[in-house]
């Protein structure tokens, strides 16, 4: 349900009438007030109503049991976030077929669409087709004769055949042999377009490529795993209390994937966001909250203002969501190993200058916006003091060898950087999405 969710432009709440199955959907663990609750929290900022089951109430076909329904599920679903003033409530019966194409003479007191007519009504978003692609994976199927097709769907950008593509975490890479939609090949994908993938690499499989693996441009801002991650959550539905090292389970997009609370960092008022406390030692139900997080397993977020697909959550525990929130930060993993490498080099006088030398075949480059860009990082540092001479007795050497990173940018916090005399090295503008300056994280 989590993953469907998470690529649908807008939610069918399928609403028990009936007295009982009314009370079930809506009570304190009910899975009607859930799902809405899950949409709204994937993304989903549209929804159709169906009040199902008009047939199987006494009287059947009630007016006034239908103006029940309304009247009480509307404030829960304000309270969840949406606008039930554009939610259309559709009285329907599943199982005779009333109001779902055609309207119904058992219901010739209700004005509004059908279910069909609803569904037509619906906006289409706007479809971010001009940042870098993003496209998770819901599914890896394995076809004889053809290999193995990843599915998922276009979130940002555009997908083409002939594209090299990163499949993140894991960083493995295939040319796009073809794009599929609807069994049929297509020249370019774009945001909203479900897709399946005809790749040229044969050794990739369904054993190292998994659902919730994301996609994208190899050439362009390629998504990359997240060492770790801030995120603000709101606790709604916990049975005691979540501490430092609360390990649930994370769905985000199609990822599922377990999060260890590393840090309870500041709880802020829900309403205005005024901070109450800071390094709070637990969470209940009602607080909101600044959380440090860690993943388990490898694992593919982004910040909610750069990717907003990619940066809501839903915590979920004990077979039951728990929380939900957003992510503000993700410091990537080579993000970590560049501060390690920057503090196994005591970067810390301000009088230093480096020397960066790039070696054969490096790609490495430093942009306009005065920080090191690197592609294959291999590169040799030389620390000299203000005198022109070396620390120490001997040359500090030291090879940093890195992942495949494109666009990602590395702070040399207040290192000044000049370049080498008998070195050629073209600047470059590279925008950085990363949080590799969070000294906390």
């Amino acid at each position: 349900m989590i993953t469907g969710t998470s690529q649908a432009d807008c939610a069918v709440l399928v609403i028990d009438s009936t007295t009982r199955g009314l009370r079930a959907g809506w009570s304190k663990n009910g899975q009607t007030w859930e799902h809405a609750l899950l949409a709204f929290t994937l993304g989903v900022r549209q929804m159709i109503c169906c009040c199902n089951k008009m047939d199987a109430i006494t009287p059947k076909y009630s007016k006034d049991r239908y103006e029940l329904i309304v009247k009480g599920i509307s404030p829960a679903l304000m309270r969840i976030g949406y606008n039930t003033d554009k939610i259309p409530f559709v009285p329907i019966s599943g199982y005779k077929g009333d109001n779902i194409i055609e309207r119904s003479t058992n219901l010739d007191w209700y004005e509004g669409p059908t279910l069909l007519e609803a569904l037509d009504q619906i906006d289409e978003p706007k479809r971010p087709s001009g940042k870098p692609l993003r496209l998770p994976l819901q599914h890896v199927y394995k076809i004889g004769g053809v290999g193995t097709v990843p599915v998922g769907r276009v979130e940002t950008g555009v997908l083409k055949p002939g594209m090299v593509l990163t499949f993140a975490p894991t960083g493995l890479q295939s040319g796009v042999k073809s794009v599929q939609m609807h069994h049929e090949n297509i020249s370019e994908a774009l945001p909203g377009d479900i897709v399946g993938l005809h790749l040229t690499n044969k050794k990739l499989s369904d054993k190292n490529l998994r659902r919730g693996y994301v996609a994208s441009d190899s050439k362009y801002e390629p998504a990359m795993e997240a060492a770790k991650f801030t995120s603000r959550v709101i606790v709604f539905n916990h049975p005691s209390k979540i501490t430092k090292g609360y390990t649930p389970v994370l769905d985000c997009h199609a990822s599922h994937t377990a999060v260890k609370f590393a840090k309870l960092v500041t709880m802020f008022d829900r309403e205005s966001g005024v901070e109450l406390e800071k390094k709070p030692m637990s969470l209940k139900n009602g607080d909101a909250a600044v959380v440090k997080m860690i993943p388990m397993k490898p694992m593919v977020v982004e910040g909610i203002n750069e990717y907003p697909s990619l940066g809501r959550f839903a915590v979920r525990d004990m077979r039951q969501t728990v929380a939900v929130g957003i992510i503000m930060v993700s410091l990537l993993k080579d993000d970590v190993a560049m501060k390690e490498a920057d503090s196994s080099l005591n970067i810390t006088s301000k009088k230093r200058k480096f020397e960066i030398l790039p070696l054969s075949g490096s790609g490495l480059v430093i942009g306009n916006d005065g920080r090191l860009h690197r592609k294959n990082i291999m590169c040799s540092v030389m620390s000299t003091n203000d005198k022109g001479k070396t620390s120490g007795n001997t040359p500090v050497n030291q090879l940093i060898a890195a992942d495949p990173v494109d666009s990602i940018a590395a702070r040399l916090h207040s290192i000044e950087l000049h370049e080498p005399a008998d070195r050629n090295i073209n600047p470059t503008t590279t925008t950085t999405t990363s949080a590799a300056n969070d000294e906390d994280m």
